[in-house]
């Protein structure tokens, strides 16, 4: 499969600036992960967090760990292909939003929203919903692979 390319005035000024800010996004969304890998439950603690929900925290299942790493590598590569109008930035941006899709199930399954309480469910809630807008920016208005 190659990737193709088409010219810089097929799309809309606000796709770039949702590549970008997919960017962004996910470089921090990097940060998290990097934190979330090596957290421990006295770190957690230490920043705040009850036992429980530190118990919680370290306690995710190894492929809860492998759909976060998959959604954030995901939404940065694929925005990076989005800024640069390729056609692969689509199903790269599907894998990322199924990765937060999957993510979402297993943090309801798994306790971690009934331990962190409603910030948890709407920051899960708002990742899931940036995803689905990059993956739409990618469906509208990139070069068909």
């Amino acid at each position: 499969m190659t990737a193709t390319f088409s010219p810089a005035s097929a799309r809309p000024r606000w796709v770039t600036l949702a590549a970008l800010g997919g960017i962004g996004w996910n470089i921090f969304g990097l940060a998290q992960f990097a934190a979330s890998v090596t957290a421990t439950e006295s770190s957690l603690i230490a920043s705040g967090l009850t036992p429980e929900q530190a118990a919680v925290m370290t306690g995710y299942p190894g492929w809860m760990t492998a759909v976060f790493f998959l959604g954030v590598a995901g939404g940065l590569f694929g925005s990076l292909l989005l800024a640069l109008r390729s056609g692969l930035a689509r199903p790269v941006l599907l894998a990322s939003l199924l990765a937060y899709v999957a993510l979402w199930i297993g943090d309801a399954i798994h306790g971690v929203f009934a331990a962190m309480g409603a910030p948890q469910v709407i920051i899960l809630t708002l990742v899931v919903a940036i995803a689905a807008g990059l993956f739409f920016a990618a469906t509208r208005h990139s070069a068909r692979a």
